[in-house]
């Protein structure tokens, strides 16, 4: 199977071995990352807010570290979007709110002040949709202009994407991290719920919002993933399951099961094929891949998460009473109408309501993890969107493929190795909770199998 390559991709950990050997510096690598942004930025539109005089001051201190043979970690030197719904210290987080243009939380979000700490380089702010929920603001798609670079992470993915930046940070409640890695031709990772921190990232629902990591590539994901687990851990949680400075090593997984949910009818021809064409190349490398027409056990576990699965905005919508109620009332037309549309849903549930949306969540988690167990399977396989990046801007596009894990609170993969029509979008892997770095392990016998990398 031939799989898609993006050509614009800059790796930091392609790069970083030469920083400790001097045949560059993060100073050259930064100003690649600035070249790029100056050469695409006016019609990607991927930032909202940039610092490049700071960013240039912070690689050269970090030049100045592996120069003397004590960088902080390795991240250190490696520049980092962050999705503008997280705090900066010293770059205004506006939520891509007009409520909140301008203004500035004057500390910063557990990751961004993780990162720092490793000495990475905070590069700017990237565009998400309001309150990663809402309307969406002006980022193109890198592959073509025409079409969305999905939502809400917009700006990290389409910077990541164009190869401005080797990584950047997202959030998923939803869809707002694999979607866009899949429309974009990069790698999206959304943890397990709880794995990363969350604190000082504007909330949306506590129960379903999820630190991500948009990267060029799968170690550079895993890399700054792992760096913001270990320096901080996470409350209540601990630490990511398979943290370290590389990804796990390769394993090949012995069985994988095929979830054909709803959204293959959202899907055309060539983007079905593009799929079939992976599964066919998977088996052919010895795994086995299994659906609902060989188990009757599948075909029982796809139809409960259909009758359920819609309650997941549900119970968004529930967990979004605060601050939105307050939001609403101080700030009026000031906040979008989807926002409007959702607290008026809430008001709609009952305490009653929400507790049943929980106990049937939980439920389909049990009966997701005894599935694999049963069949001795490693993880679920899709697509991370329907098929490439639409055109237009006032819809992101569908979030059915990806709402499943988010739903569940389970870890996912997007893998940028699908095609159609010259635009990329990705192979989605579903893994159990707390079980990352297992999932991870799996990702890079994908990539190794279909790349060589």
């Amino acid at each position: 199977m031939k799989s898609w390559r993006n050509p614009h991709i800059v790796s930091f950990s392609d790069v970083v071995v030469d920083f400790r050997s001097g045949r560059q510096t993060p100073r050259d690598f930064l100003e690649r990352c600035i070249a790029r942004v100056e050469k695409s930025e006016s019609q990607l539109q991927a930032f909202v807010t940039l610092d490049l005089d700071a960013a240039r001051k912070a690689a050269d201190a970090s030049t100045r570290r592996y120069r003397d043979g004590k960088p902080l970690s390795p991240v250190d030197g490696c520049p980092v979007g962050i999705k503008d719904i997280m705090s900066t210290r010293d770059l205004p987080t506006q939520m891509g709110s007009p409520a909140f243009k301008g203004w500035q939380s004057q500390q910063d979000a557990a990751c961004v002040h993780a990162l720092r700490q490793g000495g990475a380089i905070i590069f700017g702010k990237t565009v998400t949709t309001e309150f990663a929920v809402g309307f969406s603001g002006p980022t193109t798609n890198p592959f073509d202009v025409t079409r969305t670079p999905g939502g809400s992470s917009s700006g990290s993915a389409a910077a990541v994407g164009a190869g401005m930046l080797p990584v950047a940070l997202g959030t998923q409640t939803q869809g707002s991290t694999l979607r866009p890695a899949s429309y974009c031709g990069a790698v999206g990772f959304k943890p397990t719920l709880g794995a990363l921190p969350m604190a000082g990232i504007h909330p949306l629902s506590a129960t379903s919002d999820h630190l991500g990591i948009i990267g060029a590539t799968l170690a550079d994901t895993w890399c700054i993933a792992s760096q913001i687990s270990l320096r901080m851990g996470s409350p209540g949680y601990g630490f990511l399951q398979g943290a370290a400075d590389v990804p796990p090593a390769a394993v090949k997984p012995r069985k994988l099961i095929r979830l054909y949910t709803r959204g293959w009818g959202e899907i055309d021809q060539p983007a079905i094929d593009a799929f079939e064409s992976a599964i066919v190349a998977l088996q052919k490398a010895g795994v086995e891949v299994v659906g609902k027409t060989d188990d009757p056990r599948i075909a029982a576990f796809e139809d409960a998460l259909e009758k359920d699965v819609d309650g997941a905005l549900d119970i968004v919508a529930y967990e979004m009473k605060w601050p939105f109620e307050e939001y609403l009332a101080r700030f009026g037309d000031l906040i979008g109408k989807r926002i409007h549309g959702l607290i008026k849903r809430a008001g709609e549930m009952s305490p009653a309501d929400y507790r049943q949306l929980l106990e049937k969540r939980r439920a389909i988690q049990q009966q997701c993890r005894q599935l694999a167990a049963d069949l001795g399977a490693d993880c679920y396989v899709t697509l991370a969107s329907s098929g490439p990046a639409i055109t237009g801007f006032e819809f992101s596009g569908s979030r059915t493929f990806v709402v499943y894990g988010s739903w569940l609170g389970f870890p996912s993969f997007s893998l940028p190795l699908l095609e159609s029509g010259g635009l990329p979008f990705g192979l989605q892997l579903l893994g159990l909770g707390d079980r990352d770095g297992d999932l991870c392990a799996t990702a890079h016998w994908v990539m190794q199998e279909f790349t060589g990398n």
